[in-house]
Order: C-alpha cells, then structure tokens, then sequence
C-alpha cells in the first residue's frame, strides 16, 4: 500500500503506524523498509511496536509476555541493517549471521524510526537506547495521559545511558478527534459511526476505560468528559492539544488516529478545519498577523483623529483655493 500510494504522491509523508516486530523476521522486514525508503526519496517513515492485540499473538504461537522482548531483540538487529552494516546474532526465535543489505540507506544514518509507546516502560527504553522517536499511541486515555511526563524521563535516561541525544521534536503524540462548525455539528456527524467504532474496541479491542449508555450522546459525553477524545469546534481541539502540550512538557507532532465517525464528506471537513483553524495556533503562523491586528486596534482612534484631520484640511484647502480663483 505505502508503495502504491509513494507513487501517487510527491510530498505527503507516509509510515507505518506499526509494524510488530515479533512478527516479521528482521532481515526481512528492513530489506523492504530500505526499499521503501529509496521509492518514496526520504518520504517514508518506519514505525515499530511490540503488537497490541493478543489475538494476533494467539494466530501465530507467540507469547503475549515475551513480544515486548522480542521487539528489543528485533531492533538489535533492524538499525544496524538499515545504517548498512553486516549483523550476527542468534536469538530463540530468529538468527542472522553476517547479514547485510545490498542497499545502503537513502536516508542517514537511516530511515526515521519511531517506536510506540502506551503505559509501560518498554517504548520509551526502546526510544532512548536506540536514539529513536516515540509514538505514544493512547495519549488521551486516563493511563497513557498521566504516563506522558514520565515517558519522556525514561525516554532521556536511556539515551544518555547509550549516548544518544533524543529531541522531544520527534516525539508524536495519537488521539482522535472530530471537528465541525459547531459542537451541535460535531455531534450529530459521529453518528455516522460512532456506535460501531464504541462496539469494536469495548467488545472486540477492549479500551482501559469502559463507554456505557446506550444513546450517541451518552457515548459522546463519556469520550469528552474523559478528556479521551475532541468531538467539537476547532476551539475545542486546540484546548486539548494545551491539555497534552502541558502534561508531557511538550511534543512535536500531533497524529489524529483515523477513525471514521464521520462519514467521509465530514471527515474531510473535519481535516480541512483543523488545518485552517487549529494548526496555525500552534506552528508560530499568525503572530505577526495577530501583532497587525492588535496594534492596529489599540490605535484605532489615533488613526481616525488623523485620517478626520486630513480630510478636513483638504477641505478647506479646496475652498481657499477655489476663494481665491477669479470669477470668469
């Protein structure tokens, strides 16, 4: 898929947001990440996980206890690959000797890498040791929010350990949100989905926080209240984007996780405000407008008495004059 859309596009970033590790051999997988990288020129982005769902694990024979492990063990031999350089290691579920890649990196040292990141420590010891970016997916639920600032020390502690430097600039931060006109708006274009996306991830892929009710509202008020998730104005996204700005001490990138409330027309909508209205706010875009403004508005009478007072004198200089011309 990130081939085929590499090849319809020229400038729009594209990742993987994951690939689980313990599911791929390593050799394998960075073999087609550097290819990725040299078809999309530098556009792509190669995210990691441990795999979340224990489903998967289950179809495949891996223990759910040991994928947090095997990802470590996976990105023991994934970065060196993707640098270039030849790997020998041997672990209980793959080995590797002297495997190197015919393709030296597009991107150096390598393709941009981010890790996921939930509540346990696993993601940001991962980040830090490797000098990796963080993707702390569920930044919005009870759990992940207040884990944020915490996430981030741990992240630095292990960089300074492995002599990394690691910039909060490549920390991205996922939740969902669905933007309108108006609240009222908001509300009634989720319930387009809203109901099916509540029963896949309560019955099917449990969320750590339970929805109950049986209305759209009951549902929607429990996502707002929670602070999991922005079904509002543009108003109502750039308050959260400070709540999460303030709890982790600050992020660089912003990932609204798809997730089709809305039907597509209002989806789109939806994208098309919070680039209009909420991204400026926090891209440094409109100050200089802002200052226009506000400057212009304090001098406002200022301006007046002044643009009053050249009226006037044109006046009276059109009457001197015409005073003075003699009549035919």
């Amino acid at each position: 898929f990130i081939a085929a859309a590499g090849e319809r596009t020229r400038r729009i970033r594209l990742g993987t947001g994951v690939s689980s590790l313990p599911y791929h051999h390593p050799f394998i997988l960075a073999d087609r990440v550097q290819q990725l990288d040299y078809q999309l020129k530098g556009r792509f982005m190669f995210g990691v996980g441990p795999g979340s769902l224990p489903s998967d694990a289950f179809m495949m024979g891996i223990d759910p206890l040991r994928q947090r492990d095997m990802m470590e063990e996976a990105l023991d031999v994934l970065i060196p690959l993707l640098r270039g350089e030849a790997v020998t290691k041997i672990t209980d579920w793959f080995s590797v000797k002297e495997a190197r890649l015919q393709l030296m990196p597009y991107t150096r040292p390598h393709v941009e890498m981010a890790v996921a990141a939930q509540i346990s420590p696993a993601g940001p010891r991962a980040a830090g040791k490797h000098g990796i970016g963080m993707l702390s997916i569920g930044s919005t639920t009870s759990q992940g929010y207040m884990a944020l600032s915490a996430a981030w020390d741990i992240c630095e502690e292990l960089a300074r350990e492995h002599k990394h430097a690691v910039s909060r600039h490549h920390w991205r931060l996922v939740a969902p949100m669905h933007v309108a006109e108006t609240r009222e708006k908001a509300l009634e274009n989720v319930r387009f989905g809203l109901g099916q996306w509540v029963r896949y991830f309560t019955e099917v892929i449990a969320l750590p926080f339970e929805i109950k009710g049986s209305s759209v509202e009951d549902k929607c008020a429990q996502l707002i209240e929670s602070g999991y998730a922005v079904i509002g104005d543009p108003d109502d996204a750039a308050a959260q984007l400070e709540r999460l700005d303030k709890q982790s001490g600050g992020f660089g990138c912003f990932l609204q996780l798809a997730h089709n409330w809305a039907d597509f027309p209002q989806t789109l909508r939806s994208y098309e405000l919070i680039a209009r209205y909420v991204m400026p706010r926090f891209q440094a875009l409109n100050p200089g407008r802002q200052a226009s403004l506000d400057w212009t508005a304090a001098n406002r009478e200022k301006f007046m008495n002044a643009g009053r007072q050249a009226k006037v004198l044109a006046t009276e200089k059109h009457l001197a004059e015409r005073r003075g011309k003699p009549s035919a």
